[in-house]
């Protein structure tokens, strides 16, 4: 950062009078993206990277941490190993400080537990001394201008903070189909919420259920529903098979930094396409828990007589209705015609969105969109914005067409992370190197 930057600025008050705080860069959201950013921004940026997070306490996919559910990333690929693998929140000293190096070495998994993530998420975040939980931003205005410019974060009780820079990092939400939109159906569950609802309930064993999406968390919900006692499970996808994710070298060199590069060069149609193409790289099924569904269910048909889960590719739901404790779905096929299912508990796996960005009208005015109204992102995940050159915003996770598939996933957050504090503060803190490639894209 500049030397005009860091020059004292007006102190703003919130409601009851107390001053308040002024950050050099502050994040809002303390997920993976904004902890990847304030661990590798610990010692670089002045105070800090401080991180306001509604939620009471650290927190990762709470309701999708169940037996059996892996992680489809390297633990390589952690906060800060593939910028700073000397880094003290790295995953190796997260197990080495907590005492389970052998054993965790010991275990030989391929994949590891996604609870063994989310602790190591929470623990960084616990390291850090700023992280302050409990703290929503809902509104994030804009004022002064050049030099004297500063953004002001807002809660429900009014300006908590300011700051010169700002980043978001605000994760998703579930994606609900429209066919369930404003309803209010007992037996309609979010998958993130199904293990909570499981929890004490008694089950009939062939009762049916039904999982709606099928994807990763479509299949884990399926798994949730047979280590349960669920026997009459019928699987709904749109797809007209349940992909498995390509995790091929080839596929994966879609997730590298000279990739990136080449991505972010391409016309804008072309990415599209090319993201499209690529969907399986990032959202299809890990083959293990595939093969654990298909496993489950022939040995349970080998003791039982019967398939516990019945698997319904290429429908599209459409129809729900409920009555007498029924859910009731009409489902078109890509082959022509409806079918009708029904059951009296529905998950809904069906992905997720991105969450709404908290701008106040008055800096969206000043900010660049995009035809569908999202503001228009540079290479270094900053927004266009009018006083972009004093003050700026960043939003990570939710550029897919701009930055390609790898933008809201796990691989490359520490290369994400790092090319926004190279922004932040004009210089290549640090060097993303990744020389050695064998594919020639241009």
């Amino acid at each position: 950062m500049s030397e005009q930057r860091q020059r004292p600025i007006e102190v703003l008050e919130n409601r009851s009078g107390t001053r308040l705080p002024h950050h050099a860069v502050a994040g809002i959201g303390a997920g993976p993206a904004n902890l990847s950013l304030a661990a590798l921004g610990e010692r670089l940026v002045p105070g800090g990277v401080h991180l306001y997070e509604r939620r009471s306490s650290a927190a990762w996919h709470p309701g999708q941490l169940t037996e059996g559910t892996r992680l489809q990333t390297s633990w390589i690929k952690d906060l800060v190993t593939l910028v700073d693998p000397t880094n003290r929140l790295s995953f190796l000293n997260y197990l080495v400080s907590s005492g389970r190096m052998y054993s965790f070495v010991n275990a030989q998994y391929e994949e590891i537990p996604r609870l063994e993530f989310a602790r190591y998420l929470a623990w960084a975040a616990g390291e850090l001394d700023t992280v302050r939980y409990g703290t929503p931003v809902e509104r994030i205005g804009h004022v002064g201008s050049g030099a004297d410019g500063r953004f002001v974060l807002s809660g429900p009780d009014g300006p908590v903070a300011t700051a010169d820079h700002v980043v978001l990092g605000l994760g998703t939400r579930p994606r609900v189909p429209d066919c369930f939109r404003g309803v209010d159906f007992a037996g309609l569950v979010l998958a993130e919420s199904l293990h909570a609802r499981l929890r004490g309930a008694a089950v009939l064993p062939y009762q049916p259920a039904m999982v709606i999406g099928g994807g990763q968390t479509g299949a884990e919900s399926v798994l949730e529903l047979i280590q349960h006692g669920f026997r009459d499970i019928r699987w709904i996808g749109r797809r007209n098979w349940f992909a498995p994710m390509d995790d091929s070298p080839s596929a994966n060199d879609f997730f590298r930094p000279t990739y990136l590069r080449f991505f972010h060069g391409l016309p804008e149609e072309v990415r599209r396409r090319y993201v499209t193409e690529q969907q399986l790289t990032s959202d299809g099924i890990s083959l293990g828990t595939l093969q654990q569904i298909y496993q489950l269910n022939y040995e349970t048909y080998l003791r039982e007589g019967r398939y516990p889960v019945m698997l319904l590719p290429g429908r599209n739901v459409v129809r729900a209705s409920e009555r007498d404790g029924q859910i009731a779905l009409w489902c078109e096929r890509d082959w022509g015609g409806r079918e009708r299912h029904a059951a009296p508990l529905v998950v809904l796996a069906t992905g997720r969105e991105p969450a709404d960005l908290p701008l106040a009208p008055e800096l969206l005015a000043l900010t660049e969109l995009d035809e569908s109204g999202h503001p228009l992102l540079e290479a270094d995940y900053s927004v266009r914005w009018k006083n972009a050159e004093h003050n700026r915003l960043y939003v990570q996770n939710r550029s897919r067409v701009g930055h390609g598939i790898a933008d809201p996933n796990l691989s490359l957050l520490a290369v994400r992370a790092a090319t926004i504090l190279n922004s932040v503060l004009e210089r290549n803190v640090y060097v993303i190197r990744d020389e050695h490639v064998s594919t020639s894209w241009a």
